[in-house]
């Protein structure tokens, strides 16, 4: 495939796809800042959308992937892949054939999730323990999309433990994925340090692209994972809503070397543009926006000691009003 050729031709940075994370409105913020820094993500990928006993109707692909209305980017110009998740191969195909006719650029399926209300669902995770169904959705989808429509997949090592990894890989390599996404943790080791990116070296016998993924919080972190992985290419998750300059950090060599990188680092007074310009942005209403707001806010204090010191002013705070005075304060 051509196209692959041209996606891989360099490491790629990928912004993860995490439920009620990284939802349109924080796509939008956190691709500009990459933009702005001079190293974009090659591509994000959506949060998944739930297929279960229908073809979705438009609607609910808009409302997840509002970028398909813009030829399927950011308006930083950053393409975003849809993400489906699933356990009847039919019917997740017929719905990967409807999102690539309202625009989708590429198909991923999830086989990551590790919730246990997707699990006990089937779907997720849990599909981890059934390598043969995985072949079969990835299959399905392959055959049913336009062949310039990368499907790829997102897994973790295993469901409770990695006693399936080599089933997987086999079912990965027979089904005609692209390429292949791997969080470095199992399903039951959750998100908890530390990741086991030397684990994802088993895969790379495939051949296909392979993309590691987990506990990137910092540059060091992910020449790490690099090296351990033995893949160039990286898929950064909650490291980069902390710290939205790492997709720059994590490039920073590189970049100065070519000179296109103005700046690695994203300083807290230059965030707080992006922090109100979120606070204004498109959600079902205030409280809803606001909440979000704290759940970013809560995270960048990991990155940013001046986000401790806000967090604790405005933790109580109702008013998306009086909280988008207090950045403007901060900020003077």
């Amino acid at each position: 495939m051509l196209l692959l050729n041209t996606l891989f031709k360099t490491p790629v940075r990928l912004l993860a796809p995490m439920e009620g994370l990284t939802d349109p409105l924080m796509r939008q913020i956190l691709t500009q800042i990459a933009v702005d820094l001079g190293r974009p993500y090659d591509w994000s990928v959506s949060e998944f959308i739930r297929v279960t006993q229908t073809v979705l109707p438009a609607h609910v692909f808009y409302k997840y992937v509002p970028e398909l209305h813009h030829d399927a980017k950011t308006a930083s110009g950053t393409p975003i892949h849809i993400q489906l998740l699933g356990s009847n191969a039919q019917l997740m195909a017929e719905n990967a054939t409807f999102a690539a006719e309202l625009g989708a650029p590429a198909i991923d399926i999830n086989f990551g999730c590790p919730a246990k209300t997707v699990n006990s669902h089937r779907g997720g995770s849990v599909l981890l323990e059934e390598p043969e169904v995985m072949y079969q959705i990835i299959s399905a989808i392959r055959q049913a999309v336009p062949s310039n429509i990368p499907v790829s997949a997102k897994i973790r090592l295993g469901y409770t433990d990695t006693s399936r990894m080599q089933d997987i890989k086999g079912a990965i390599a027979d089904s005609g994925a692209n390429w292949l996404t791997i969080h470095a943790r199992t399903k039951t080791q959750g998100y908890k340090p530390p990741a086991y990116w030397e684990k994802i070296q088993s895969f790379n016998t495939l051949d296909i692209p392979v993309i590691a993924n987990g506990e990137i919080w910092n540059s060091q972190q992910a020449q790490q994972c690099m090296m351990q992985s033995g893949t160039e290419h990286l898929m950064l998750g909650r490291g980069a809503v902390t710290r939205p300059d790492l997709i720059a950090q994590v490039d920073k060599a590189g970049l100065m070397d070519n000179k296109v990188l103005q700046t690695a680092t994203l300083a807290w007074q230059d965030l707080i543009t992006h922090q109100i310009k979120f606070l204004e942005g498109a959600a079902k209403n205030d409280v809803v926006l606001v909440g979000r707001y704290k759940q970013w806010l809560g995270m960048l204090s990991k990155g940013y000691i001046e986000a401790k010191t806000l967090w604790n002013d405005i933790k109580r705070e109702k008013s998306k009003a009086a909280i988008i005075a207090a950045l403007q304060a901060s900020y003077r």
